[in-house]
């Protein structure tokens, strides 16, 4: 992986946090501290740059970038705390599913329980209660379990036993015995390693970034002229010291996204990842890449726990003033409080990783044990 700043990856990040500097702040301290959904200010931003042929392949009419510019494009909507539209889009682009849909029962997988599907005939009945992106959207991209891997069906926000929960942030979507067939079905949702929910995972875990940076660059601004004790807040250790922790904790978190990303990226292809030579000797730097494995679910629950860590932080660092309009800290509280665990709670998601990796480390230990192997000792 080569660590050098791409030019083309840092004018995609300068052009986006310039036109998403435009984008209204909601900084009421009651409702919804976003505005989601394919009619949200952020999609006019999007499109004016088109975000949408980003990682869409060239093969198709899109610029090839990889998952690389997903998780710039997600990790920007986070640090300005904004709605994230893109990735509802980002999955309905690598499924063929329908655009400007919200998607809704994610934060059920890895299991996919969220939405029980009964068998019918001529397809199932879904049933169940699960947070959605908005509430206007006009289709539903619902994370259901089929009797095998989960998969994402599409659902009519007006179709029987459909019902909404506008009033509370994150919308509440509702499924009472809710008829679907097999066109419904957009796509499985399997661990393959760089399929389509590995690639969703990972442009969470870097908005997930995003919004524990917007929060930290918040409160390192703050404490830098608010007085206190007859001195600033970031010269005390007490608060010094814990800021400058959690930027390591940014910065760690910030390689396992991208490294994920790059695997990704590298394992479907979209990028060129052979190592670069510099006067016939190989670049120390870039390397083949290893297998892609747990990588998208390690970023993803490093990147929920650092969302909450740092946006707590933050707050106690800015003190009262950060549960005010005045810094607009608590709308990245609210959003690492829902996003966190949009994706599935991270607690499920280390025991996913733990569990690869005893089963890596009895693989290994197994074919260690060999015949040849024993006849060598004997």
């Amino acid at each position: 992986m080569d660590l050098t700043p791409d030019p083309l990856a840092v004018r995609i990040r300068r052009a986006l946090r310039t036109g998403l500097a435009g984008v209204p702040a909601r900084i009421e301290l009651h409702g919804a501290p976003v505005t989601d959904g394919a009619s949200g200010p952020v999609r006019a931003v999007l499109d004016a740059l088109g975000a949408a042929d980003f990682e869409r392949p060239v093969s198709v009419g899109g610029l090839g970038l990889g998952l690389t510019a997903g998780a710039i494009i997600s990790e920007e909507l986070g640090r300005a705390a904004c709605g994230n539209s893109y990735r509802a889009d980002a999955l309905a682009t690598d499924l063929g599913g329908p655009a400007g849909a919200a998607l809704a029962g994610f934060e059920a997988l890895p299991i996919g329980s969220g939405v029980t599907a009964a068998p019918r005939p001529g397809g199932w009945e879904l049933t169940g209660t699960v947070t959605a992106d908005a509430a206007a959207a006009a289709t539903l991209l619902v994370a259901a379990r089929t009797g095998g891997e989960p998969v994402l069906i599409a659902v009519e926000r007006d179709a029987a036993g459909v019902g909404m929960e506008p009033r509370c942030w994150p919308p509440v979507a509702r499924f009472a015995a809710t008829p679907v067939t097999a066109a419904h079905v957009v796509g499985m949702l399997d661990d393959s390693p760089a399929g389509p929910l590995a690639r969703a995972r990972l442009r969470q875990a870097a908005y997930l970034l995003g919004i524990a940076e917007g929060a930290h660059r918040i409160a390192v601004e703050y404490v830098g002229f608010r007085r206190q004790f007859g001195t600033r807040l970031r010269d005390l250790p007490a608060v010094s010291f814990p800021l400058a922790r959690a930027l390591v904790t940014l910065r760690a978190t910030r390689a396992a996204v991208y490294r994920g990303a790059w695997l990704v990226d590298c394992a479907s292809h979209t990028v060129d990842c052979a190592p670069h030579t510099v006067d016939s000797e190989p670049h120390t730097v870039d390397s083949e890449p290893d297998t892609v494995d747990v990588a998208p679910i390690t970023a993803l629950a490093m990147a929920a726990e650092t969302a909450r860590d740092v946006v707590r932080l933050s707050m106690q660092s800015s003190g009262v003033r950060a549960m005010t309009s005045e810094l607009g800290l608590h709308r990245y509280f609210r959003l690492a409080a829902a996003e966190s665990t949009r994706y599935g709670d991270p607690a499920v998601l280390w025991r996913t990783v733990g569990a690869a990796r005893v089963r890596e480390a009895r693989r290994i230990a197994a074919s260690a044990q060999s015949p040849v192997a024993s006849a060598a000792l004997v």
